[in-house]
């Protein structure tokens, strides 16, 4: 059974860092490119950002370039995405979530409507 579970969400004041967590387990995570997304209340979800498993090529949406990075480490079966900078408006639930094997990222960034496999999520807030 896939399964994908979020970590190292919580609460940090602006300008603070986060990094979170996908770890995968019933399959190899390096076969799979992986994305982020994010949900805020009231929001649609978003594309945050994505990794390609063959050759690590990453997309990120305009809103979080120079500040996040998406990062994976095939041994540990795990996708990183570390978040610096944080503002008040990146407040939000962050899923990471796999696609068919052979999707590969777009440089439009990823569609929710490609992916198959969720994690539950973890909640990140920015607030002072």
């Amino acid at each position: 059974q896939v399964q994908l579970v979020e970590s190292g969400g919580g609460l940090v004041q602006p300008g603070g860092s986060l990094r979170l967590s996908c770890a995968a387990s019933g399959f190899s995570l390096k076969r799979y490119t992986i994305a982020w997304f994010r949900q805020a209340p009231g929001k649609e979800r978003e594309g945050v950002s994505c990794i390609t498993q063959s050759d690590g090529y990453t997309v990120y949406a305009d809103s979080v370039k120079g500040r996040f990075t998406i990062s994976r480490d095939n041994d540990k079966n795990s996708v990183y995405l570390q978040m610096n900078n944080l503002k008040p408006e990146d407040t939000a639930v962050y899923y990471c979530a796999a696609p068919d094997p052979m999707y590969y990222c777009s440089e439009y960034g990823p569609d929710a409507r490609d992916f198959d496999s969720w994690g539950q999520g973890t909640q990140v807030t920015v607030s002072s």
